[in-house]
C-alpha cells in the first residue's frame, strides 16, 4: 500500500513537472515572439505570467517536503524527489530569462531594428526543443537521451556565436547602433543561459539513473 501511494505522489510530482515545463516553453516562444513583432502587450503578458511558474515551484516544493515526510521514502526515491525540486528551480530561473527578454521588447519598442531578427528566433526553437526533450528524458530515466541533448547546446552556442560576431562588427561601423546591439546581444546570452539549465536538467537525470554528479556545462 505504502509504495503504491508513493509512487502515485511521484506521478503527481511528474505531471506538475511536464505542466511547468510547457509552461516555461511557452514563456520563452512568447517573449521571443514579442520582440520580434515589437509586440508589448504579449511581452506584458509574458511578465506577469512568470508569477504562475513562481507559484507552481513552490507548489511542486511544497509536495516534495510532504511526500517525504508522510512515505519516508528509500535512498533511490529520495534521489527522485531531491532531482525533481533541482529542475523546477532551474526551469524557474528559465522564465525569469524570458520575463528579461520581454522587458527588452518594452525598451525597444519604438525603435526600428538594425536588421530582421531571424538567429535569434531559431535559438529559441532549439531551445524550446530541448527544455521538452530533457523532461522526457527525466521523467524516462532515460540518461543516454540526457547525454545527446546536451550536444544540441552545440547548435545554440554556434548561432549564439554567429550573431555575437555580427552584432559587433555591426556595432563597429555603425557606432549609434551600440544601444540596440547591446540589447540584443542580452537577447542571445539569455537564450544561451537556458540552454545551460536544460543541460543542467541533463545532469541531474544522469544522477537520478546513475546515482553520480556530472558536469556537462563544458
Amino acid at each position: 500500500m505504502t509504495r503504491t501511494s508513493f509512487d502515485y505522489g511521484l506521478q503527481l510530482l511528474h505531471d506538475d513537472l511536464v505542466k511547468m515545463g510547457s509552461i516555461v516553453e511557452k514563456q520563452i516562444h512568447g517573449s521571443v515572439e514579442s520582440l520580434v513583432n515589437q509586440d508589448v502587450e504579449l511581452a506584458e503578458k509574458i511578465i506577469k505570467g512568470d508569477d504562475l511558474v513562481d507559484d507552481l515551484q513552490r507548489e511542486i516544493e511544497d509536495k516534495c517536503i510532504k511526500l517525504i515526510g508522510r512515505e519516508q521514502p528509500l535512498a533511490k526515491d529520495l534521489r527522485n524527489i531531491f532531482t525533481t525540486t533541482k529542475i523546477v528551480t532551474d526551469l524557474e530561473r528559465m522564465a525569469d530569462h524570458a520575463v528579461d527578454i520581454a522587458k527588452i521588447t518594452r525598451r525597444l519598442k519604438d525603435e526600428k531594428y538594425i536588421k530582421k531578427l531571424i538567429d535569434i528566433p531559431k535559438i529559441a526553437t532549439v531551445v524550446q526543443e530541448m527544455i521538452k526533450l530533457s523532461i522526457d528524458a527525466y521523467i524516462e530515466g532515460d540518461s543516454d537521451r540526457a547525454y545527446e541533448i546536451c550536444k544540441m547546446d552545440d547548435e545554440v552556442d554556434a548561432i549564439y556565436k554567429k550573431i555575437f560576431t555580427e552584432l559587433l562588427a555591426y556595432m563597429d561601423d555603425h557606432h549609434e547602433t551600440v544601444a540596440q546591439a547591446s540589447q540584443l546581444l542580452f537577447v542571445c546570452k539569455y537564450l544561451e543561459r537556458i540552454a545551460d539549465h536544460v543541460t543542467n536538467i541533463c545532469e541531474w537525470t544522469i544522477y537520478l539513473v546513475t546515482g553520480n554528479f556530472v558536469d556537462l556545462n563544458e
